[in-house]
């Protein structure tokens, strides 16, 4: 991976530390419940079925910088009820999902160990694709904000991974060349290739291990436990250790 020493690990937070996938179908399980709207959508499976992939398509939109971030959230709802809801309408009911949601956060389970023992090593940031609000409560509440410097998204910023500003940006904030920095995080293309091309040490999350192989360049991993090793060199593949 060249002759630079690894000096911080920058992270993704939803879906590679914070298990968002569950906390969002949990979360909306309970608000279409108390709204009563299972039924009304074919049942709890196909209600879930189609709040993911409406989902999925309006956060790539964000993405795409087609849309802003409350935007995207307001057209998610207005989707998947099929209704045209003013802003207000649309924005009342995401609140009140998020309730639920908030109520089911959690870290993946090597979530907490692999971030003690990283801090062991080196400095650690956040790059986000999120709101800054959201995702500064977000590790706050899961308890661990104190072991990042820095916590940079997208929103405050305007410019969302995989665009490299974003990776240049959080490599500035930190004082260190890309080179210098991994970056970890579960989205194939928009963390993995993303990282990859603005010049960091790229680290893809594939938990479920069914995704493909690692595109040229990025190095994969099937859960956090396996990062600490990978980035000192001690690994079963005796590679040397770029990190420092």
């Amino acid at each position: 991976m060249g002759a630079n020493r690894i000096k911080a690990v920058v992270w993704d937070v939803d879906d590679t530390i914070f298990d968002y996938g569950r906390a969002d179908l949990d979360g909306m399980r309970a608000h279409l419940a108390v709204e009563g709207l299972l039924e009304a959508h074919g049942g709890e499976e196909a209600a879930l079925a189609r709040w993911k992939t409406v989902s999925g398509t309006h956060w790539r939109r964000f993405v795409a910088g087609e849309t802003d971030f409350e935007g995207h959230r307001r057209d998610r709802v207005r989707e998947f009820l099929g209704a045209p809801l003013t802003e207000a309408q649309a924005a009342a009911w995401w609140d009140r999902y998020v309730t639920h949601y908030e109520s089911a956060w959690s870290l993946f389970p090597d979530a907490a160990d692999t971030l003690a023992a990283v801090a062991g090593l080196c400095r650690q940031a956040v790059l986000s694709n999120a709101s800054l609000l959201v995702q500064e409560r977000k590790l706050t509440t899961l308890g661990v904000r104190d072991h990042f410097e820095n916590v940079v998204c997208a929103v405050e910023l305007g410019i969302a991974k995989p665009e490299a500003g974003a990776f240049l940006h959080v490599c500035e904030a930190l004082g260190l060349a890309p080179a210098e920095v991994a970056y970890v995080g579960d989205d194939r293309e928009v963390d993995g290739v993303g990282a990859r091309d603005a010049g960091l040490r790229s680290v893809w999350v594939d938990r479920d291990g069914t995704r493909g192989p690692a595109p040229e360049g990025v190095e994969r991993i099937t859960g956090l436990a396996e990062l600490p090793a990978l980035l000192t060199g001690q690994t079963r593949f005796g590679a040397r250790s770029t990190f420092g």
